[in-house]
């Protein structure tokens, strides 16, 4: 029964630290899947390395993932979620660049999509938006969140790589 009891549980263990885990999902399975890579680059990445940029008037790493989280409000918000209250500058991007502040803005950011996500209904889905002066649903402002989340990751592992680090994901099993 010993053995059964750990078997189970070191099945559960790897299981859980699948780092394909929520791949060909759906939307929150592919969701699941790029917050948890955005967070582990963002945790794997040196603090002192959150302000490096590859050129002149290029976002630094830290202004990506701002981009990304105050994106992510943004966008909700188009939905009808409202924005936090602690935004209140237009130059967040630039101005928070501690490690800890941005990981904590980004998973702040994650998490709100998320949570905002599990309560759309079908019927909510639909349901028309204007962003920007243009027509669009409820459905295209979750699918642009995701599109903008991986769009930026590539960016980020391309940083990441100059900066002569292996993504958390990409590394070799021990």
């Amino acid at each position: 029964m010993k053995t059964l009891l750990l078997c189970l549980a070191l099945a559960a263990l790897a299981r859980a630290e699948d780092p394909l885990e929520g791949l060909w999902k759906g939307y929150d399975g592919e969701w699941l899947h790029v917050s948890r890579q955005l967070v582990a680059l963002a945790e794997a990445t040196p603090g002192d390395k959150f302000a490096w940029r590859p050129a002149e008037g290029v976002r630094s790493i830290s202004e990506v993932y701002m981009h990304i989280a105050l994106a992510n409000f943004w966008l909700l918000s188009i939905t009808g979620i409202k924005m936090p209250a602690d935004i209140q500058s237009p130059d967040m991007e630039k101005a928070v660049t501690a490690k800890a502040d941005v990981i904590d803005w980004l998973k702040r950011s994650l998490a709100a999509v998320k949570k905002a996500r599990a309560t759309v209904t079908p019927a909510d889905l639909q349901r028309k938006v204007k962003v920007e002066d243009r027509d669009a649903t409820v459905d295209g402002m979750y699918l642009r969140i995701i599109v903008h989340a991986n769009e930026h990751m590539g960016q980020l592992v391309a940083y990441a790589r100059m900066n002569g680090m292996v993504p958390p994901w990409s590394k070799p099993a021990k």
